[in-house]
């Protein structure tokens, strides 16, 4: 049975690896998210992801043979601007106040290293989402309620912010921080068969 080893803080993709029913280890490690402005959102999401995997392939002790660390970044981007975490209530209400009534992107990369070989494959998905338009009184209700500081672009589609959302084109565990569709694509790269 494989071993996978998920390098992430995120109680929602710790909560969504698990579903998969392979052995997991969660541990935190701290990278520096500091990054070029030059590149797109989809390669600043690659890069983040690969970086965490590796700080976390060099940090694991015992290199087990099929055993796999997975790195995960997730970045928001209107008109490829790419939106973080709030700083604070203020930043968190203008920004859903710039994402509301208009359509955005969501990347989500996935980077998997084999650890007895550091064999490695990244990849990621884009989901766009359209917001509904929202009145400030209503974007400031839902940014008192706490659940957007922790989240890229301000607001989270698995909690209340789902009532925030028109709809999506694209895969929902993408925007929520783990599309599992393309981590079982990339196990698969290491012969590591969900079903």
């Amino acid at each position: 049975m494989a071993t996978l080893i998920l390098a992430s803080s995120s109680p929602r993709r710790r909560e969504l690896i698990h579903t998969l029913g392979l052995d997991v280890h969660i541990i935190e490690n701290d990278v520096d998210e500091t990054i070029s402005e030059h590149l797109s959102p989809a390669s600043v999401a690659k890069t983040l992801a690969l970086r965490k995997a590796r700080q976390a392939y060099e940090d694991w002790p015992d290199k087990d043979a099929g055993a796999v660390v997975i790195g995960s970044d997730t970045v928001v981007a209107l008109d490829d601007q790419i939106l973080g975490k709030p700083a604070d209530d203020t930043d968190a209400c203008h920004m859903i106040g710039q994402l509301a009534g208009r359509k955005h992107e969501v990347y989500t990369a996935i980077a998997v290293i084999r650890l007895d070989d550091g064999k490695e494959y990244v990849s990621h998905l884009k989901t766009d989402v359209y917001m509904k338009p929202l009145s400030p009184e209503r974007i400031k209700r839902y940014v008192a309620t706490g659940e957007s500081m922790d989240k890229a672009g301000a607001y989270g589609i698995q909690g209340l912010g789902s009532i925030l959302v028109d709809r999506i084109d694209g895969d929902y565990f993408n925007v929520v921080g783990l599309p599992l569709s393309l981590l079982v694509e990339l196990l698969k790269m290491f012969d590591i068969d969900v079903l």
